[in-house]
C-alpha cells in the first residue's frame, strides 16, 4: 500500500510543471536518536523528497539544535518553524484541552481514539482548540497503550506514593501528584541520569520499544502496566501560513506523506514492542513486571475524573470536548470488548 501511494504521488508531482523547490523546516520535541521517533523523521524527510520529486524539502532540527523541546508549539505559532513533531499534552499548561488528542488516564485506546478523531468530532474540536494560534495539526502516529513506568521500589500502596519523585508528563503527572507523588518533567535525555542518581524515583515514558533502548531497566527494575496513557497519539503541526505558501499539489504531498509515516511509526512500534517484549524477558529475567493493585487504581481515577471535572467547570470548550470523548468512549468500549477483548480471552 505504501509503495502504491508513492508512486501515484510520485507520478502526480511529475505532471505539474514548475520545478521551484520549496523548503520547510521542522523542529522535533524528540532527537534523532530516540527510538522510533528518531526513524519516523528520516522516513519523513526521505517521503516527501520522493513525492515531490524534489521539489520538496524537510529540514528537521532537533533539541540539541534548538534547544527547547517543549517549546514546538510557539516555534511553529510564531513561525519561527514551519512544522513541528510533538505530542500535544505537552502544551497542557499553555491550553489544558491540548491533552485531549494526545490521551488523558483511563480514556480511549488507539483505535477507539481514531474513530473519534476521524468520525466522531474531535478533528473539528482540535480545530477549535488550535485555529486561534494559526496551526493545522496532522496526526503523527500513536505509541498504542503504553506502560505505567519503572519503579526503583515495589508500590504496593497509595502510601508508597506519597513522596515518589517520579517523571511523568501531562496531565497524567498531575493526577499523580492529587494521590501525593513528587512530579517532574525531564527532557528525554536526561532521564536515565536523573533516574541513576536518585533525582527521580521513578520514570514513566513508553513501552519496551522506547524504552529498552535508554536503559532504565538498569537502575529501576519494577515494570509497572499503565493508566495514565491507554493510547499516545503524536502530532505534527503546521503553521498555517507556511502550507498555504505551497502549491495545492505540494500541499496534497505533505499531507499524504504525514499519514504515511504516522501509519509506518504506530507498527513500527508495535512490532518492536512484540520484538522487545521477548528479548526482555529472556535477556532481563530481573526486571520485574506488575500492575497496581485496584485500590491504587480506584484512587487513580478518581483523582483524574475529578481534575477533569474540575477543568471542566471553568471552560465549556473543555467540557465539550471531555464530554464528547467520554459519551464515545462508552459507546466504543462495548464494542472493545465484544470485539479485541473477548477473541483474545477466547482464543488462548
Amino acid at each position: 500500500m505504501r509503495k502504491i501511494l508513492l508512486a501515484s504521488l510520485l507520478l502526480a508531482s511529475a505532471l505539474f510543471a514548475g520545478d521551484k523547490v520549496y523548503k520547510l523546516k521542522l523542529a522535533s520535541t524528540w532527537e534523532s536518536t530516540t527510538p522510533v521517533f528518531g526513524d519516523e523523521m528520516r522516513d519523513f524527510i526521505e517521503i516527501t523528497d520522493k513525492m515531490s520529486g524534489g521539489r520538496l524539502k524537510i529540514k528537521v532540527d532537533y533539541p540539541s539544535k534548538h534547544k527547547s523541546p517543549f517549546a514546538v508549539l510557539d516555534f511553529v505559532k510564531t513561525g519561527q518553524y514551519d512544522m513541528g513533531f510533538t505530542s500535544s499534552y505537552y502544551y497542557k499548561g499553555k491550553d489544558p484541552k491540548a491533552m485531549f488528542f494526545t490521551a488523558v488516564p483511563f480514556g480511549m485506546t488507539a483505535d477507539e481514539q481514531h474513530a473519534w478523531y476521524e468520525f466522531g468530532g474531535g478533528k473539528e474540536l482540535e480545530a477549535k482548540v488550535y485555529d486561534k494560534y494559526g496551526i493545522d495539526v496532522y496526526r503523527a502516529g500513536n505509541t498504542g497503550t503504553q506502560m505505567g513506568g519503572w519503579f526503583k521500589r515495589p508500590i504496593n500502596s497509595l502510601e508508597d506514593l506519597k513522596g515518589l519523585k517520579i517523571r511523568i508528563p501531562g496531565f497524567g503527572g498531575e493526577v499523580m501528584a492529587k494521590v501525593g507523588a513528587s512530579v517532574s518533567t525531564i527532557p528525554t535525555g536526561e532521564l536515565y541520569l536523573a533516574l541513576e542518581t536518585g533525582a527521580i524515583d521513578a520514570v514513566e515514558w513508553v513501552s519496551p520499544a522506547y524504552d529498552m533502548g535508554l536503559g532504565f531497566y538498569k537502575v529501576a527494575k519494577y515494570y509497572y502496566t499503565g493508566w495514565q496513557e491507554p493510547n499516545g497519539e503524536t502530532q505534527f503541526f503546521v503553521n498555517k501560513k507556511s502550507m498555504q505558501k505551497l502549491p495545492e499539489d505540494l500541499q496534497a504531498v505533505l499531507k499524504s506523506a504525514m499519514a504515511v509515516v504516522a501509519e509506518r511509526a504506530m507498527v513500527e512500534g508495535y512490532y518492536e514492542n512484540i520484538k522487545l517484549w521477548a528479548k526482555m524477558k529472556s535477556e532481563h529475567p530481573d526486571i520485574e513486571v506488575r500492575s497496581f493493585n485496584k485500590d491504587i487504581m480506584a484512587a487513580l481515577k478518581k483523582a483524574s475524573d475529578e481534575l477533569l471535572d474540575e477543568e471542566a467547570a471553568k471552560d465549556p470548550l473543555f467540557k465539550e470536548i471531555l464530554d464528547s470523548q467520554r459519551a464515545f468512549v462508552k459507546e466504543a468500549r462495548e464494542w472493545s470488548k465484544i470485539s479485541v477483548d473477548a477473541y483474545i480471552r477466547t482464543a488462548e
